[in-house]
């Protein structure tokens, strides 16, 4: 008998029975997967959803319920800011890097406002607000908040600014589980069946179409055949180390992996059939520096008393590109003005305090008259309300001369550097899987972070993106995998 592997798919003709029998088959109970199933249920599929936990959740439900939606909502039009189709794709691009599907990101940012709709219908509340100012999450329950660069340089300078955030109408941190919440009721009762506790460890094809897997329950592999498809909304594979040391090894030097069950067997089994998996090294990160607010007003600087960006742009890029410096950490440097104590979860401890920015220097043990010429250029030009350097811009922009001084460190090993992996299988912008040759493997489908979707680079991410992939995604995963033949 063939063995039951990941690595490769298990031949139909050796299926002496199937256990189950159903239409379309969805792997994972996240947002991707309750998305794709409510649009296979509501095309008319008979749908199976497999679980390999105890119920819904996976890493969307670990997320702040942010989704990023533009193109002039109704919360962005109330609050005074215009967007359009064209400036919502050109962002997208823009923030994908070099790593950016420009399909996908058309296809969304036309499709975004009726996809706001279609999340409202599901049940999912939104009080239509706009919170100004700069957040990671809103602790009451605003709807809309800057939640990525649009503001800043280069994104500024090519797609208008808006705020495009919009964040599920949710008393505190942690809106992502109530959305995940809805979106379980919604397909449950579209007669979505679910079963939980039942682990994916193979595919099962029939020549080069797959045609169902095999789920392992109670330590009993059991056959599901699938009709028209498979999707695949697994997450990434931030939880899997030894995939993170072969694809991804920069995220080794940081401690705090952001995930649910995110192993990339996802990943794995499409890879088996045959997949192409993309930018399997790009990855998010973020260190909660912005908190309290007014520290988003401080510097960075690398261990060689350097600025490396401009520091009004999203928090995650920032804290990426403090990843790529050299050495095992950078220091946040605030003056009197705008210091506050740290949020406890950041990890962030006082380094070096001066007078003077030459005796934070001394504290620091840099060469002298490095980061104090920094600091004197930075403070020189801020004055003028100008940052030649980078392009810092105001309110942001503002000189930190009112002593005394003080530098934060920000560890990558000991700091809360938390991260999740961005690569994954190609998919088309129906959520077929692509093979290396560039065709669709028939039968296969997916999405969500088991997916290289629109927030492909990590110097580009905003918070949402990855709940608006999979939510937009993983519909269309489930309407394609409904009228596969």
């Amino acid at each position: 008998m063939t063995d039951i592997s990941l690595h490769r798919p298990y031949p139909a003709q050796n299926v002496a029975a199937w256990d189950f029998d159903t239409e379309v088959a969805v792997v994972g109970f996240g947002a991707a997967g309750a998305c794709a199933a409510i649009e296979a249920a509501d095309a008319g599929a008979g749908v199976m959803l497999f679980e390999r936990g105890t119920g819904s959740g996976g890493a969307s439900a670990l997320s702040g319920g942010e989704i990023y939606i533009g193109g002039g909502t109704d919360a962005q039009r109330a609050a005074g800011f215009e967007d359009n189709v064209e400036d919502l794709a050109a962002y997208l691009k823009m923030a994908g890097g070099p790593c950016a599907d420009e399909a996908k990101c058309d296809l969304y940012a036309r499709e975004s406002l009726n996809h706001y709709d279609w999340l409202k219908a599901q049940g999912v509340p939104y009080r239509g607000n706009y919170l100004p100012g700069k957040h990671i999450e809103p602790v009451d329950d605003s709807t809309l908040i800057w939640s990525g660069s649009e503001a800043a340089e280069p994104f500024c300078n090519t797609a208008r600014p808006a705020p495009r955030g919009h964040v599920i109408q949710h008393v505190g941190w942690g809106g992502g589980r109530p959305l995940v919440d809805l979106l379980e009721k919604r397909a449950r009762a579209l007669g979505v069946e679910v079963v939980t506790d039942a682990r994916a460890v193979a595919l099962v094809q029939d020549g080069d179409r797959v045609v169902g897997l095999v789920v392992r329950i109670d330590n009993v592999n059991r056959f599901v055949r699938a009709r028209r498809g498979v999707i695949l909304c697994t997450g990434g594979f931030v939880m899997n180390e030894a995939m993170r040391r072969r694809y991804c090894p920069e995220t080794l030097r940081l401690s705090s992996p952001l995930g649910d069950q995110d192993d990339g067997s996802g990943i794995e089994l499409g890879i088996g059939a045959g997949a192409d998996a993309i930018h399997m090294d790009q990855f998010f990160t973020t260190c909660p520096w912005t908190m309290p607010e007014p520290q988003a007003y401080g510097v960075l600087v690398n261990q060689a008393g350097q600025r490396f960006i401009n520091e009004d742009c999203y928090h995650g890029r920032v804290s990426r590109a403090a990843v790529d410096q050299l050495g095992d950490r950078v220091f946040l440097l605030l003056d009197n003005a705008h210091f506050s104590q740290p949020l406890e979860l950041a990890g962030m401890n006082i380094a070096g305090t001066g007078e003077t920015w030459e005796e934070v220097e001394a504290e620091l043990e840099m060469a002298p008259g490095t980061l104090s010429a920094t600091m004197a250029f930075y403070n020189a030009q801020a004055h003028e309300g100008r940052d030649p350097l980078f392009g810092k811009r105001a309110p942001i922009l503002t000189p930190l001369d009112q002593g005394p001084f003080i530098a934060l460190e920000m560890n990558f090993e000991n700091s809360y550097f938390s991260f999740f992996t961005l690569g994954g299988l190609r998919t088309s912008t129906d959520g077929e899987v692509i093979d290396r040759a560039g065709a669709a493997i028939p039968g296969l489908f997916a999405a969500g972070r088991s997916t290289s979707g629109l927030p492909a680079w990590g110097h580009g991410y905003s918070s949402g993106m990855s709940l608006a992939d999979c939510t937009f995604f993983g519909r269309r995963a489930g309407r394609k995998a409904a009228s596969d033949a």
